[in-house]
């Protein structure tokens, strides 16, 4: 399977070159040969993209990476972590592993993680796996915890059930 190379053995001289396919010398150095086998650097997360307070954008929006809204948007917007500015206003229904609300949101929430602060303006209803509402938060709609509240079949979680006395 693997075998020795008889180039690199002790006591054996390098192959010499043909000196008819030899390049012509010049006075910068030889490159070094790359290697192979060398791990590639870890490549950095990229930055969120931004949209700015006077951009007004109609459509929806997908993304793996992170989005921060300053400006208005009417569509759904689904990303990995979403942060609504106090500045933004969005129509429409929000998807992300992470969502902070500092704007105005009128449509459906989802999120593993959902963060209303106190400047945060929500109509609707919120799906969620843990959520934090800071004081002064203003919502209208209806809030439920689901193990899994980015898909939208999944099941909620069990919650305890009065049963009237028989």
């Amino acid at each position: 399977m693997f075998s020795k190379s008889k180039i690199n053995e002790p006591g054996q001289k390098p192959a010499e070159p043909n000196p008819a396919t030899k390049p012509p010398s010049s006075s910068a150095p030889a490159s070094p040969a790359p290697n192979e086998y060398k791990a590639s650097p870890p490549k950095a997360k990229p930055p969120a993209s931004v949209l700015s307070a006077d951009l007004h954008v109609t459509g929806n929006m997908k993304t793996t990476g992170d989005i921060n809204v300053e400006g208005t948007v009417e569509g759904d917007i689904r990303a990995h972590l979403l942060t609504i500015g106090e500045t933004a206003t969005i129509k429409g229904e929000v998807v992300a592993d992470d969502v902070v609300v500092n704007g105005r949101i009128v449509g459906r929430v989802r999120g593993l993680k959902v963060r209303l602060t106190s400047t945060a303006r929500v109509e609707g209803d919120i799906i969620h796996k843990t959520i934090a509402i800071e004081s002064g938060a203003h919502f209208e709609g209806s809030v439920q915890r689901q193990d899994d509240p980015l898909n939208p079949g999944a099941k909620t979680a069990p919650a305890a059930k009065a049963n009237p006395a028989s």
